[in-house]
């Protein structure tokens, strides 16, 4: 019974107004959900893409949320929920001819990560 309350329990660390577009980031949370805390540390810093570093950003507060809130253990937390939502651009402007400008969209979207905590371990795919 006390083991089904603690399986509920869990920790997020959202991430506001990355400058990467949603698609990016996308690729990359789709292949840690599930994995546990561990795992999800470790993969990707083999992936060739260089917004692994912002999401790496992200797991170690949702597991530090975990620990320091809940006193949850971080070896038997897993990342049941990793999702991105696109928000507002950030508007430039490029000079172009006769005096016109040009508008330039960069992307900026929300990333939230959500860990809990599981007595077994891994979570099934």
């Amino acid at each position: 019974m006390e083991n089904e309350e603690r399986s509920e329990i869990g920790a997020r660390a959202p991430g506001k107004n990355i400058r990467v577009s949603a698609t990016k980031i996308r690729r990359i949370l789709s292949r840690i959900r599930g994995c546990s805390y561990g795992e999800a540390l470790v993969l990707p810093e083999f992936m060739p893409y260089k917004t692994c570093s912002l999401v790496s950003q992200l797991i170690l507060p949702a597991a530090a949320n975990a620990n320091a809130n809940f006193g949850l253990n971080k070896s038997g937390l897993f990342i049941s929920e990793a999702r991105v939502e696109t928000s507002t651009y950030l508007r430039r402007f490029r000079p172009r001819a006769q005096g016109r400008g040009c508008p330039i969209k960069k992307p900026v979207c929300k990333v939230t990560i959500k860990s809990k905590f599981n007595k077994v371990g891994d979570m099934e795919r």
